[in-house]
């Protein structure tokens, strides 16, 4: 009877082992899965964009900073770009679209896409 026990509990610590594995192997791709970090596209013209934390290069080239979270993004227009000095907000909707609205305006959807910055 000893013996069934201590192949159980061998097949136990095995799984949760194995799970454990599998756990820390996936878990770096599941954080940024869910991140507005990344490049973004808007479907209905040329415009783009990429976050990498705090920075962004706006869809005129601008590289500025902004107030970074997860599953937000927003930052002020800066010079010399259009409509410069507007507040734009960005919220992740999901892996591949953020809502960006513009000075309050209504809101746009991109896509996320990869871009060759």
């Amino acid at each position: 009877m000893s013996f069934g026990v201590t192949q159980q509990m061998a097949f136990e610590n095995t799984a949760k082992r194995a799970a454990i594995l599998l756990f820390l192997i996936l878990a770096p791709s599941w954080a940024l899965a869910d991140a507005i970090d990344g490049d973004w596209c808007f479907p209905g013209d040329a415009r783009q964009f990429r976050i990498a934390g705090a920075s962004i290069t706006t869809p005129a080239g601008t590289n500025t900073t902004g107030d970074y979270s997860r599953h937000a993004f927003s930052y002020v227009v800066p010079v010399g770009d259009p409509g410069a000095g507007d507040e734009i907000d960005m919220q992740l909707l999901n892996e591949e679209e953020v809502q960006v609205v513009v000075g309050g305006g209504p809101p746009e959807v991109w896509r996320r896409c990869h871009l060759n910055v």
